[in-house]
């Protein structure tokens, strides 16, 4: 009996010291293997000039409605002013007339400026264009409802009388097509009482040859503005147009005629 007891205290003895061992030489485990995170790459962006809010045709450009903004290199057009290139365009743009809207955020472009010491109507003449005022009245101008911006055509109204012995008659003719109205100039008068509004000139886009056509035209009867629809986009032939073609439309003696160039 004492035996065995001996012999269990022994396979203990034993089991505690190779357990010891086993501790003492067993280092902590492996430290798990790192997590690998992919960064995204860097976008590359650089400094562009964009307006810092709306933007309307015929402002200036200053300090207060212009900012620099971050803009991915890949998405910057030639057109875009950089400030990498021009650090000091925001002074130098100072004064400039804006020919047609930016909106806020919309990079600035040079194409869209005039110089500061232009003037409005100047600066948002398009090449090649002129701007001629011609008399017209509330009746000749749809009432009073044409505004800048509408497109009108142009009809011309002649007292025309072939022989002493037949009565004169008016006759009316559209000289030309598709015309962009710049400006209305409208005063307030007094008629029976209330006030309407009657323009007195109206300021109109053309080409070099349709302002020779409309002032011979003008000096020969009465002008007409008829309003166009803003829904109306059929390809009209302009006088500048026709001159290109090898026509030009003459009027004399208040009668359109339609001659051939070489």
């Amino acid at each position: 009996m004492k035996l065995f007891r001996v012999l269990v205290l022994a396979v203990a003895l034993v089991a505690g010291g190779v357990a010891a061992y086993l501790a003492l030489n067993m280092g902590p485990g492996a430290p798990p293997a790192p997590t690998v995170v992919e960064l995204a790459p860097q976008i590359q962006s650089q400094d562009v000039l964009v307006a810092a809010s709306d933007i309307g045709q015929g402002e200036r450009i200053s300090a207060d409605n212009i900012r620099w903004q971050q803009w991915p290199d890949d998405a910057v057009n030639t057109a875009y002013i950089q400030k990498q290139t021009m650090p000091d365009a925001v002074d130098k743009l100072d004064g400039s007339v804006v020919r047609s809207p930016f909106v806020a955020g919309e990079p600035i472009r040079n194409v869209k400026l005039a110089r500061p010491e232009s003037g409005f109507l100047s600066a948002i003449l398009p090449p090649g264009k002129r701007a001629v005022a011609v008399r017209v009245s509330a009746q000749s101008t749809a009432g009073g409802f044409i505004l800048p911006g509408d497109r009108v055509d142009i009809v011309q109204t002649v007292t025309e009388q072939p022989t002493p012995d037949t009565p004169a008659e008016n006759v009316s003719r559209t000289i030309l097509n598709n015309v962009k109205v710049l400006a209305i100039d409208q005063t307030i008068d007094e008629k029976d009482g209330q006030p309407v509004v009657v323009g007195k000139t109206a300021t109109l886009e053309l080409g070099p040859v349709e302002v020779e056509l409309i002032t011979a035209a003008e000096a020969s009867g009465t002008l007409s503005l008829a309003l166009r629809s803003t829904t109306d986009t059929d390809a009209i032939v302009s006088a500048t147009e026709e001159r290109k073609s090898g026509t030009v439309r003459m009027i004399r003696w208040g009668r359109a005629r339609t001659a051939t160039t070489q």
